[in-house]
């Protein structure tokens, strides 16, 4: 490998090792559950992400080829860091927050957390 392309991976190594760092200490010091969420979903995940480009970068100026192994991973963590963070929120606001806390949601309906229904059962029409 030439030294252009070693510093090139040692520079997203050592990117995705700060936001790494910046993340796990986001995660301990952060105060309350709904703030310590936003340190893993993002800072974390481009840490990984770095880590991951690098190892691309790494196979395609070593071997010559693109390894769909750490493409695949680094898209299906990008896709999914969202997701659980939604969720994870959502589960924060439904026990945490009172229905009367929230703000209206400028429709008939209410918060999809915040149903009438008891898990399992159907509403009566």
């Amino acid at each position: 490998m030439e030294l252009w392309q070693e510093a090139a991976v040692a520079l997203f190594l050592m990117i995705a090792g700060v936001f790494g760092l910046v993340g796990s200490y986001g995660l301990i010091k952060l105060p309350s559950s709904i703030a310590r969420l936003h340190a893993p979903t993002k800072a974390t995940t481009l840490g990984v992400g770095g880590i991951l480009i690098a190892s691309m970068m790494d196979s395609i100026f070593t071997r010559g080829v693109l390894s769909f192994h750490e493409l695949l991973i680094t898209l299906f963590l990008f896709l999914t860091a969202p997701i659980t963070a939604h969720f994870i929120a959502k589960v924060y606001l439904h026990h945490n927050v009172r229905r009367g806390d929230l703000p209206a949601t400028g429709t008939s309906s209410p918060w999809a957390s915040e149903t009438e229904e008891a898990p399992g059962q159907k509403q009566d029409d």
